[in-house]
């Protein structure tokens, strides 16, 4: 896989502007399913721009080929592939000719699912690996039944019968288990199991309060423990304090915002929730390794060339 700089931005009203290449859904739908061949999917993707999502999606190769840019990593798209993204995700998909599949989104609500179920597929909460995308390839003994549930769940997609909603959250929950059994996640020690729950609640406590809380202790005080205890459960679960994550979540979000959203250091910094642009400036560069101008200029560099 060769690395792009394709990143998330997550916009914040009155406070940056929207980059012309980077369009995000307006709208949230609970759920949608289109034929990756449609007119619908083509305009649901945009491929001609990179774009993001208000909620999960799962893109189905099933025939063909194509190019897809998720974050910062470059997959080749082929067939019996399932790519799996969680909401924010930048993505730009380049099918070739002939390709066929489908494109399935929902929210956690419509499905029902646990944040501990979701986190299995949808790395959502694993901020330390940072490209948090799942590609999962089908086991062609089960891709029959898939298969099968896609084409009733496009059916009744389709149509407005009584209790439509129902039905769809029933075929699209038997679709995922299906999709999690053929989830092949990393061996990790028992010793990084234990504590699974605790760090999981940290990481979606990051996800919406990392422009707000910066220290461990406002996530300790959330989660009802000591700084301490939360710094060495985090370690032993992901290899990095929670101090680690914190920062790199800002981090990341600074980056995503230094490629696509067209706004100024200054103005980055404020949605971060850094008052003192220096200080920023000195954060960007001891939590990334390059200084704020140096990473922008290249950023945008690699993606016009893309």
């Amino acid at each position: 896989m060769s690395q792009t700089h394709y990143c998330n931005m997550q916009t914040t009203p009155n406070r940056r502007s929207e980059h012309p290449l980077l369009q995000m859904e307006k709208t949230h739908l609970p759920f949608g399913i289109y034929k990756l061949e449609s007119d619908a999917a083509n305009s649901h993707l945009m491929s001609n721009v990179p774009h993001q999502h208000n909620s999960f999606e799962l893109i189905w190769v099933s025939e063909g080929n194509g190019h897809y840019w998720i974050d910062n990593e470059q997959y080749e798209a082929g067939p019996n592939q399932v790519y799996c993204l969680t909401p924010g995700q930048v993505h730009q998909f380049k099918p070739e000719k002939n390709i066929k599949g489908y494109v399935i989104t929902f929210s956690q609500e419509f499905l029902l699912m646990p944040k501990e179920n979701a986190s299995l597929i949808f790395h959502s909460n694993s901020f330390h690996q940072l490209a948090g995308t799942t590609v999962i390839c089908l086991n062609e003994d089960v891709r029959t039944e898939m298969e099968d549930l896609v084409v009733k769940m496009l059916k009744e997609f389709d149509n407005f019968f009584l209790l439509r909603s129902e039905i769809l959250r029933g075929l699209l929950n038997i679709f995922m288990i299906y999709l999690t059994r053929q989830y092949k996640p990393a061996a990790q020690p028992p010793a990084k199991q234990g504590n699974r729950s605790l760090v999981n609640r940290f990481f979606s406590i990051v996800e919406e309060k990392y422009m707000v809380y910066k220290l461990v202790a406002d996530y300790a005080d959330e989660l009802a423990v000591t700084p301490n205890h939360l710094n060495e459960m985090v370690k032993k679960v992901s290899g990095f304090p929670a101090s680690h994550h914190i920062r790199q979540r800002v981090v990341l979000e600074a980056k995503r915002q230094a490629t696509y959203s067209g706004s100024s250091m200054k103005e980055i910094a404020y949605s971060l929730g850094f008052d003192d642009i220096a200080h920023f400036s000195k954060f960007f560069k001891n939590f990334s390794g390059r200084s704020f101008t140096d990473y922008k200029k290249d950023a945008m560099q690699q993606y016009l060339c893309i």
